[in-house]
């Protein structure tokens, strides 16, 4: 299914030459009417001669409405540009091809109207002939260079039937628009029905809807659910690409809504205010209606920004020069005022704020650049390079350097490719120039496992990042093993905030770094596999010195303030994380054998008489309360007995 849009100078007769053409009045507005003007967006569709239905954005022409003409025009497959018969070009019909131009819309028919007028004024026919080449010359350079012109008077009717033949040749070499399951519809019309609530109306793009489907508005992040869809008045349960849609929607109100709004799928189209440009100015032409020659547009320029059917106020940073002069391109990076809802790939247009003209337009190469770049640096440029004009392979590796580390569906989304994306990722898994996160550090990868990590959450991350990442980790851990020699490894939070990692990364990290056997993954803490713990010889001492006094005492032991006091309290740390002594309280240590010798007596003792009390295991081994206390507390909260009244049994 294809659009068209109307384009031309006010007063030249789109409106009235779609009336004739579909029987539709475009002009919705009691305003409209009343002036004789088109002054917003009308919209009407048609059948061609092989049976195709077509939708028609009919736009203003008036300089004062050029901005609402822009609204109409980003979504359309082919141009019918309207030029009268009985004046031939005229400012708007420069500005409006301009823009058709900047847009990349390159097919069109023009229409030569009020053929009737010209004819009774000179019956001869030569006037329209010279209109003719006129509008030909005009359209020399541009993308309707060639394109037909045909004849017509909508008053009579004269020419109509050829202006849809012409119509559907042009359509018939206009690629369908392709279904990438992103779909997209921004708005250019919000309203109310009674009975029915919010309806929405756009050209859409990159996918389908379906009734009954949950949808996102943006940039607002508002959740709805499509109650009802139409395409030229008829319902339908699924719209295709390309289409003109009405779309009811549910959960929100039109107060909520804006022409500008784009209703997708959520989860993957994220609103930006800062975006990377191949920015194309105008040539030095007059702007239409100032007297005043275009100048060069310098850095920092403030211009109004259109996409879709959006539009924002922006700041022009300049990447690659102080300024851009008349009909050249360049880099840019654009700020702003609002969020954008915008992909890869996406053209835009900018005009002046006063005298509003427009100067320029072009294409989204990078719609989330992440941050503000530096001017004048010769490896931002070659990125911007590679992503206009790189291979899918180059441009997703761009993408993904940019943040660093992403889940593949989102990495895949951002990156602006179409099905050649999974492709694309095989080919840097092969290459080891990606690599996955987490403990599977090797996939084997056909056809449909790569379709099935493209849509997935599994994390992804290009080699050097992997690389530099492994070797930050490898210096933090070496530098907290020689400032922290007694410690068994570094605690996860703390190297985590020292690497700025977001959890769910970080864990990821430490998986596939511990899998490649770069570190040790013991739970709270995290060391390097050379890493042990080792004390020097005047601590090694004292701990020789310790442990000999527990021989000595094996049920009277050292106390833990005793214990600190011989050792410090570091090394007594790395005694029990070790296990050359086992903790059964906060002041009573033992060895491990002592503390599995009367583990076992207290186990035999039970199970021969059926308990054992405090004083009994006091008695036992010749100690005081504290240690028998101490370690029957112990064995009941490790689960080995159970205290009933004042005595032990087995649980």
């Amino acid at each position: 299914m294809h659009v068209i849009g109307t384009a031309g100078h006010v007063d030249h007769g789109k409106s009235t030459l779609v009336h004739a053409l579909t029987g539709i009045d475009p002009d919705r507005l009691r305003e409209e009417k009343e002036r004789e003007m088109t002054i917003d967006l009308g919209f009407a569709w048609v059948t061609l001669p092989n049976g195709e239905p077509v939708g028609i954005v009919d736009v203003p022409g008036h300089r004062d409405f050029i901005e609402n003409m822009l609204a109409g025009v980003g979504g359309i497959d082919a141009a019918l540009l309207v030029v009268a018969a009985d004046e031939g070009v005229m400012p708007q019909t420069r500005e409006h091809l301009a823009i058709l131009d900047l847009l990349g819309i390159s097919t069109g028919v023009v229409a030569l109207t009020k053929l009737d007028l010209a004819e009774s004024e000179d019956e001869s026919g030569e006037w329209v002939e010279l209109v003719a080449a006129d509008v030909s010359e005009t359209l020399e350079g541009t993308v309707l260079e060639g394109a037909p012109i045909v004849p017509v008077s909508a008053r009579t009717g004269q020419g109509l039937d050829e202006l849809l033949v012409a119509l559907q040749e042009t359509l018939s070499q206009v690629e369908p628009r392709r279904d990438r399951g992103r779909p997209r519809l921004p708005i250019d019309r919000v309203f109310t029905i009674s009975g029915f609530g919010t309806v929405v109306t756009g050209t859409l793009t990159d996918g389908c809807f379906e009734v009954g489907q949950e949808v996102e508005v943006l940039p607002q992040g508002l959740k709805a659910r499509v109650r009802g869809l139409q395409t030229h008045k008829q319902k339908v349960e699924r719209t295709v690409p390309g289409s003109r849609v009405a779309m009811n929607l549910s959960g929100v109100s039109k107060a909520d809504l804006k022409r500008g709004n784009v209703v997708t799928t959520p989860g993957w189209l994220h609103p930006t205010a800062l975006v990377d440009v191949g920015l194309r100015y105008l040539p030095d032409t007059l702007r239409p209606g100032s007297g005043q020659a275009q100048r060069p547009l310098r850095h920092n320029a403030q211009l109004k920004f259109f996409s879709g059917a959006a539009e924002t106020m922006a700041r022009v940073r300049l990447l690659g020069q102080d300024k851009l002069p008349p009909g050249q391109s360049g880099w840019a990076q654009l700020r702003l005022q609002e969020s954008v809802p915008l992909v890869r790939g996406d053209r835009f247009i900018v005009r002046v704020p006063s005298p509003p003209a427009t100067v320029g337009g072009g294409v989204v190469v990078d719609p989330h650049p992440g941050h503000k770049h530096r001017r004048f640096r010769p490896e931002v440029l070659a990125r911007l390079e590679t992503l206009a004009q790189g291979s899918p392979a180059e441009m997703l590796l761009q993408a993904l350097e940019r943040c660093g580390s992403a889940p593949a569906r989102e990495l895949l989304s951002a990156s602006g490719l179409d099905e050649t994306a999974p492709e694309a990722l095989r080919q840097l898994l092969d290459e080891g120039q990606v690599i996955l996160l987490g403990s599977q550090i090797s996939i084997q990868h056909p056809a449909s496992s790569i379709q099935q990590l493209a849509s997935s959450n599994q994390l992804l991350a290009t080699g050097i990042w992997w690389s530099t990442l492994t070797g930050r980790i490898s210096r933090e851990l070496s530098a907290y093993h020689q400032k922290f020699p007694l410690r068994a490894g570094m605690g996860r939070e703390a190297l985590r905030s020292g690497l700025r990692l977001e959890t769910k990364v970080f864990n990821a990290v430490v998986a596939r770094a511990a899998a490649e056997g770069l570190i040790v993954d013991e739970g709270a803490t995290v060391r390097l596999p050379s890493h042990t713990v080792r004390f020097n010889p005047e601590q090694q001492q004292r701990v020789n010195t310790l442990l000999a006094r527990f021989h000595r005492q094996p049920y009277t032991t050292p106390s833990f303030k005793e214990s600190v006091a011989a050792v410090g309290e570091e090394v007594l740390s790395v005694l029990v994380d070790q296990g050359d002594l086992v903790q059964v309280s906060p002041e009573v240590l033992f060895l491990p054998e002592t503390y599995e010798e009367m583990v076992a007596r207290i186990h035999a003792h039970i199970e021969q008489a059926g308990n054992i009390t405090l004083a009994q295991t006091r008695d036992m081994f010749g100690a005081s309360r504290k240690y028998a206390q101490g370690l029957l507390e112990h064995l009941d909260e490790v689960g080995v007995t159970k205290r009933v009244r004042d005595a032990r049994v087995l649980r």
